[in-house]
């Protein structure tokens, strides 16, 4: 029995943690359309005109993004060999982070506001698509940017303006 559960933790850390695998593609994949119409719906629900007329059906999509999120989450816990070294690395916070809120909702009533933090969810595509080496270079490129608007200020607009 004890090999049999190894081999299936094995097989679902191949699936969530490797994307060379085609199961490994189809959960990325999967996962990459979830965050992004997640994301997309959180900021349509942050629309009031919208809300008032979609609010009901926006509250159960985020309720099923978030039971799918928090399996995902749990079974990442699982699969990995230090659930803890996982559960309080970058990702792991975000992950966290990313369904947290709308569980604090139903027990805290009053931190609807925290719902907002949902869109941590988008840093969690950094990840899906593999670009988690760049994110620091991104930096480099930004300070790059500054000082090419700096010497031309009518160049870039205020998105690129140090304050």
């Amino acid at each position: 029995m004890k090999t049999s559960l190894k081999g299936w933790r094995t097989t679902l850390h191949e699936v969530i943690f490797e994307a060379d695998t085609p199961a490994g593609k189809a959960f990325d994949v999967a996962l990459f359309l979830s965050i992004i119409t997640s994301v997309v719906l959180v900021m349509l629900e942050s629309v009031a005109s919208i809300r008032k007329i979609h609010g009901t059906t926006l509250y159960a999509f985020e309720w099923g993004f978030t039971l799918l999120f928090t399996i995902e989450y749990i079974l990442r816990l699982i699969c990995i060999g230090r659930p803890l070294k996982y559960a309080t690395s970058c990702f792991g916070i975000v992950d966290l982070l990313s369904i947290v809120p709308t569980y604090l909702d139903v027990i805290l009533p009053g931190t609807h506001y925290l719902l907002v933090i949902r869109i941590l969810r988008v840093l969690r595509v950094f990840r899906v698509l593999k670009l988690v080496p760049y994110v620091g270079e991104s930096n480099v490129l930004i300070q790059a940017l500054l000082a090419t608007s700096a010497r031309r200020p009518g160049l870039a607009g205020p998105w690129l303006r140090s304050s």
